[in-house]
């Protein structure tokens, strides 16, 4: 008799990842380590905070940009490097020939990342939603433009390394 915990699947199991459509994509940092940016407050009360990338988090800007020129299919719609964590928006539209998904995707930005640093630099898997609508779209939007003013806010919980 097993008696470990069932884990809980990330992926939903009537989806391939591969339809055409919009995702919301979460990736981590190994460890939750803050390895990729620094967030800093803007210039006033009323400037949007700042993001300064580290070496990694350049190498991760360049992956996420390189991402149309390597998949003709898939769009980076929006995305914000943090700390330890990435935020993506990405649109795939197979017409034919080479399905892609976004698993896929995800997987070559991570190994492309982790070889160009030299390190492994993600914890494994990630998190993802599928956009169903245009109101979907602009939560998702919001929530990747609000990350570093949230992240200000809750510092202490997140404690930039």
């Amino acid at each position: 008799m097993n008696k470990l915990p069932v884990r809980k699947k990330n992926r939903l199991e009537n989806i391939t990842y591969a339809e055409n459509g919009i995702y919301f994509i979460t990736i981590c940092s190994s460890g939750k380590k803050c390895i990729f940016s620094t967030v800093y407050p803007g210039a006033n009360e009323f400037s949007a905070p700042g993001i300064q990338l580290t070496q990694i988090g350049k190498i991760t800007d360049d992956a996420i940009k390189n991402i149309e020129n390597h998949y003709e299919n898939v769009s980076v719609i929006k995305y914000v490097i943090m700390p330890n964590h990435i935020h993506l928006l990405i649109k795939i539209e197979n017409q034919s020939g080479r399905i892609i998904s976004a698993p896929t995707v995800v997987g070559s930005l991570k190994r492309s990342v982790s070889r160009e640093a030299g390190v492994s630099v993600w914890q494994k898997g990630f998190y993802d939603h599928v956009v169903r609508d245009m109101d979907d779209l602009q939560v998702k939007w919001n929530y990747i433009e609000g990350n570093p003013a949230q992240w200000l806010l809750k510092k202490d919980e997140y404690s930039q390394e």
